[in-house]
């Protein structure tokens, strides 16, 4: 392993575990779970360094606060009630503590710095606002640090079924994965297996089967994104893998189902019409929200509270569902899609307003209203 990765810098400073960390949460110790994220930050383990990064596997720490805390030398990095939990020590300190000196003493001049004060509230990457996590670990606390993870792992801004219907069956199914070994790239390729199933079902007109695989498809889009979070497994080639699922299949998924509805009993007049407006409609939709990043560097979505909340309800796969659901439960399939249709298309003269508002703000106004 070498010493670059994840903007650490390109001679980052070494790493060291102390503490036991024999406690275990989502499968793993703590003292391992900080290796991982050691790992994920390039530092490897070295003696006669002259920087080191040493952390407590006896505390749980936000990757953040690490990475954070490896680009600020003569740092202390304390928890709520001032004990020290981790340093970035240099010089002579580093020598102490690889002789086995505890932190306040190995560096005892250092400034001491909170989480708050060292790490940033702000997660552009999940679009949330949440504190880092900084918090000692013991086998009473287990269950609540596990649950104080998986909250941090899940975006602020999300579609409304995701934030409010999976989370508590997630973190179940999530801790049993973890506990079982199975990794984030195995429940991808079982959603992608779910895509595939909801996509015949829908073809053939099995509407609920399909609706079957579909919620359980989103399900498991869930799951692996936070057990991937959690156990701190991500990769490059998954992150990929469940992005492109996620971005590809649901025209698919519309496109099946009104072949479905043509052979049935409630054909759709003007079908082609209906087609185009619902794949061109999400079609242009991203692409709106890509120039929106492109030009602005921020999610439309996390621009202001107005368009987080529209993110709940907008045209994407999940509100689409809850469209056809009770429609398909009803027995009238093509009422479901012609509903998706009409919202697809408000939703894409939104997504256009949106841009419009965004180019007429005065310069250096479009940032997300969660980071302020």
């Amino acid at each position: 392993m070498t010493n670059t990765n994840d903007g650490v810098g390109a001679a980052g400073p070494s790493a060291m575990v102390i503490g036991s960390g024999s406690v275990r949460i989502w499968g793993m110790s703590s003292a391992e779970r900080l290796q991982r994220i050691f790992r994920r930050l390039g530092l490897e383990a070295s003696q006669g360094a002259s920087s080191l990064v040493a952390a407590d596997a006896r505390w749980v720490f936000d990757e953040a606060l690490l990475r954070a805390l490896a680009k600020r030398p003569k740092v202390i990095l304390m928890d709520d009630e001032g004990v020290p939990a981790a340093v970035h020590a240099v010089g002579e300190a580093v020598a102490r503590l690889e002789a086995g000196e505890d932190i306040a003493t190995a560096a005892a001049d250092y400034p001491r710095l909170t989480a708050s004060e060292l790490g940033d509230a702000y997660n552009s990457e999940l679009r949330k606002r949440e504190p880092p996590i900084l918090r000692r670990l013991t086998q009473g606390d287990v269950r609540a640090v596990e649950k104080r993870l998986f909250q941090g792992s899940y975006k602020g801004v999300t579609d409304l079924v995701t934030k409010y219907v999976w989370p508590a069956p997630a973190r179940v199914v999530t801790r049993w994965c973890a506990l079982a070994g199975i990794t984030p790239n195995q429940v991808t390729f079982a959603s992608f297996l779910l895509v595939l199933a909801a996509f015949w079902m829908f073809w053939t007109g099995h509407f609920g089967w399909g609706l079957v695989a579909a919620w359980a498809m989103t399900f498991l889009d869930t799951v692996d994104g936070k057990l991937a979070r959690v156990t701190l497994t991500s990769s490059k080639l998954g992150n990929v893998f469940d992005h492109g699922i996620d971005l590809i299949h649901p025209p698919f998924w519309w496109w099946a189902w009104l072949v479905g509805v043509q052979t049935g009993p409630h054909p759709l007049p003007s079908s082609n019409l209906i087609l185009a407006v619902i794949v061109g409609g999400y079609v242009l939709q991203r692409m709106l929200e890509g120039v929106f990043l492109a030009r602005f560097k921020v999610e439309m979505h996390a621009w202001r509270p107005f368009d987080s909340f529209f993110r709940l309800i907008t045209a994407r796969r999940n509100p689409n569902l809850l469209l056809l659901t009770p429609a398909a439960l009803a027995g009238r399939p093509d009422i479901g899609l012609a509903l998706v249709a009409a919202w697809t298309a408000l939703s894409l003269l939104v997504h256009l307003i949106q841009v419009l508002q965004a180019l007429a703000a005065p310069r250096g106004q479009v940032t997300s209203w969660l980071s302020r």
